[in-house]
């Protein structure tokens, strides 16, 4: 009897370490989305910036 009950808690203890992996990989992957959205603003934000300073420059070099 005690090898079955044995058996029965380690299948438990399987699954409950699995689910803690889960959660933490859920968590991770959830924080990576957030800092690549992030990212992508910054980019979106530093693109429009360049642009806005190449039409200046070029204003600039027309004036000359």
């Amino acid at each position: 009897m005690f090898w079955p009950m044995f058996a029965v808690a380690m299948g438990f203890l399987g699954l409950a370490v699995l689910g803690v992996f889960a959660v933490r990989v859920f968590l991770e992957a959830r924080r990576l989305g957030q800092q690549v959205a992030d990212s992508g603003r910054r980019i979106t934000s530093a693109a429009e910036d360049l642009e806005r300073a190449a039409v200046s420059a070029a204003r600039a070099v027309d004036t000359l």
